[in-house]
């Protein structure tokens, strides 16, 4: 077994962080309860890379909880909690996004975060400098709004720690799951799944202040999913009465450039959730109506998936 594979978990009951309190002192979890895998027997494979709530006690952030959180995809993983029973399987991050970005590459990297010499590749793409300079590399330098995330220099030894118990484990599951789903089936549907807030923040995109649509369906411009299916999904969330934009503001990031190939019947496509619809931005707080609504409408379209072959 590769192993990257060996620090992954196959469920277990990770505990929430509290409305105060200080990430430092938050209970540091073993490398092996990052990362949950639930195992599909369908084409369908999903993840969450962005919904984690494990504050580990490394982070020395110099933002207090509550601001931290405010980067999560909070409750995605329970608006598709309905998904293993049909099949698919599930990919989940319980480190932060804002500890750890798993949608980054490696070689995104701000190096004026770190106390020494980075001799790995660093990106040279002007799109992912953009998300740099506005602190959304693979380890963030600022919050949405701005605020700086540390008031120290990160440890080189400390940014490679990270990467070898959150980056590469996470990676692997994914990998894993849409390599036995194409082997299954002679094809793989990978949705990417996360949410985003009603307005952009103003280091959050390169648009600040944008009133979000309900749904964004994004395939990086048609090279990580056939358009087609990209259209299955946005037409089925419009008949459910949601607003959708396609490839704009987000077209995708790393896991789906990563892993989806549509000429080898290898589809990945982000979904961006509006929070407006399940939760209140301000405490985070499911909205239940919202919530019920969302899974069903999801689940329909879940189910459409697996009855569509793309090939």
């Amino acid at each position: 077994m590769h192993s990257a594979l060996k620090l992954i978990h196959h469920r277990f009951q990770h505990a929430q962080p509290g409305a105060t309190g200080s990430p430092g002192q938050a209970t540091h979890p073993p490398a092996s309860r990052r990362v949950t895998v639930m195992p599909g027997n369908t084409p369908l494979v999903l993840d969450s890379p962005h919904s984690g709530t494990q504050y580990p006690a490394d982070f020395g952030s110099a933002c207090d909880l509550p601001t931290l959180r405010r980067a999560e995809d909070t409750h995605v993983e329970k608006i598709y909690a309905f998904a293993p029973a049909l099949g698919a399987a599930w990919v989940e991050a319980h480190f932060p996004r804002i500890y750890l970005d798993a949608n980054r590459d490696t070689t995104e990297l701000d190096t004026s975060l770190l106390d020494g010499e980075w001799t790995d590749p660093i990106s040279t793409d002007p799109q992912v400098l953009s998300k740099v300079r506005l602190g959304k590399g693979l380890i963030w330098k600022f919050t949405d709004e701005g605020e700086p995330i540390y008031n120290r220099q990160l440890t080189v030894a400390e940014v490679r720690a990270r990467i070898d118990q959150c980056w590469r484990p996470y990676h692997a599951a994914v990998a894993q799951a849409i390599d036995a789903a194409h082997a299954r089936h002679g094809y793989s549907i990978h949705l990417n799944c996360h949410s985003m807030p009603a307005v952009a923040g103003r280091f959050a995109t390169d648009f600040p202040g944008l009133e979000h649509a309900d749904f964004v369906v994004g395939d990086r411009d048609g090279t990580t999913a056939s358009p087609a299916l990209s259209a299955l999904i946005c037409e089925h969330l419009r008949g459910c009465g949601y607003s959708v934009e396609y490839n704009h503001p987000y077209k995708g990031v790393e896991l789906v450039r990563r892993y989806g190939n549509p000429a080898e019947h290898r589809h990945s496509i982000q979904v961006e959730i509006n929070r407006k619809l399940y939760m209140d931005e301000r405490t985070l707080a499911q909205v239940p109506e919202g919530m019920a609504r969302l899974q069903a409408d999801l689940q329909v379209l879940v189910r459409r998936l697996l009855a569509h072959d793309p090939r």
